[in-house]
């Protein structure tokens, strides 16, 4: 392994590890069209607080809400911690810093002034029933608080600052930098780290093992945070700590899973095991025509520790039987997904306005849910990649995007 942790230059070449892996790449693709899913789902299924409100719902909508949420986010965490690693260690601590913060961090405070205060605004005037105002009177009055708060304020909380969808590129930054920290730390304790000694690639225990601390830590942190409930930390992260065990587990999995290469030495009949115990998973909870709040979002009590359980297994069983799923079997890369894979954070970024937009279009127009919900997926994903490769191609934001 290369390492750079006494500020020695890098190596002249890229270590072969460097190389992209096509169906990670293909992965990547899949997840980003199932998070645009997943929000264009919000407003006709789950009864979640939502940017658009009084639509129709459909049970199946909100179950479809429950199984993306068990797992999607989860291996969006292990997947981009996969490359930290390689990159920490071909770019040195300070200039992976750097870059890191420009990545990550420039579209959060871009997209917190921009994109989030423009969605919120559209909610405060369509259903927070105060007198209109304008958009610069709202963003430095409401949004930033400078104003003076209503005495009948009806938000979850004031000012109406917060960062929506952009929570996940502020934790991922987050981890991102505790795992600098740890490097460095084990650096300053251990002064010539030796070569990384490949361990046996997890097999039925180590995974039934991960379920089960997974499912304890769920169920205890919901004793105090139930699902759905966002907290800011240090005044300026956005979490949901129900679902933390699961997002800090994975990010440690993608960076264990880099060192002991296990993407490529997982068995495969490991991972078909586990994906189809996945499928039966969801096709119960299809079956059952629930979602996640039926079964408890928190608390002492036995529906909470029901789900807690239930949703690690499937965070647990999904993330692996996927990863064994792609490896295998969707392999193929030509042009247009490598165009598509290196549009995905782009489109993570700019996809929530175009699913709003199209549902405000569609409300009162007297479609189904599920016709409601199929008309955005159908229009806003191909538009997203589209904008998503447009904006790349602008100076300057290739390097963030």
């Amino acid at each position: 392994m290369y390492t750079t942790d006494s500020g020695a230059p890098p190596p002249t070449t890229r270590p072969v590890g460097r190389l992209r892996l096509g169906w990670l790449d293909n992965l990547r693709i899949a997840l980003t069209v199932l998070v645009v899913v997943h929000h264009a789902a919000q407003a006709y299924g789950p009864a979640d607080w939502w940017y658009v409100e009084g639509q129709p719902r459909t049970p199946a909508l909100a179950t479809l809400s429950a199984v993306d949420g068990a797992f999607f986010m989860s291996l969006f965490f292990f997947v981009s911690a996969v490359f930290v690693p390689e990159s920490y260690e071909w770019r040195g601590t300070w200039p992976f810093l750097k870059g890191r913060l420009v990545r990550l961090g420039t579209p959060v405070v871009a997209g917190a002034l921009t994109i989030v205060p423009g969605l919120m605004y559209a909610y405060y005037v369509r259903y927070r029933g105060y007198p209109p105002i304008s958009f610069p009177h709202y963003f430095t009055d409401v949004y930033l608080g400078l104003g003076d708060r209503p005495a009948d304020w009806s938000g979850p909380s004031w000012p109406d600052l917060q960062f929506g969808h952009l929570w996940f590129i502020q934790n991922l930054l987050a981890y991102v930098v505790l795992y600098v920290l740890c490097r460095k730390a084990c650096h300053l304790l251990r002064r010539r780290p030796g070569p990384p000694r490949k361990t046996r690639a997890p097999g039925h225990a180590a995974l039934l093992g991960l379920t089960a601390g997974i499912s304890m830590a769920t169920f205890l942190v919901r004793l105090r945070y139930p699902l759905d409930e966002w907290v800011p930390f240090l005044d300026f992260l956005q979490v949901e700590p129900a679902r933390v065990p699961q997002y800090a587990a994975f990010f440690t999995l993608g960076v264990l899973a880099h060192r002991h290469d296990w993407l490529r030495r997982l068995h495969v009949r490991v991972g078909w095991v586990w994906l189809g115990g996945g499928l039966a998973g969801v096709a119960l909870l299809f079956a059952v025509g629930s979602d996640a709040g039926c079964f408890g979002s928190g608390g002492f009590d036995a529906p909470s520790a029901l789900w807690a359980t239930y949703e690690s297994v499937l965070c647990v069983a999904l993330c692996v039987g996927l990863l064994t799923l792609f490896r295998e079997a969707v392999t193929h890369r030509t042009r247009l997904t490598g165009e598509l894979a290196a549009c995905c954070y782009a489109v993570y970024i700019v996809h929530l306005p175009l699913v709003v937009t199209v549902q405000y279009c569609l409300a009162d127009r007297g479609l189904s849910a599920a016709g409601a919900w199929l008309v955005v997926c159908v229009l806003v994903v191909p538009v997203s990649f589209l904008l998503a490769a447009a904006l790349r191609r602008l100076p300057g934001l290739r390097q963030v995007l």
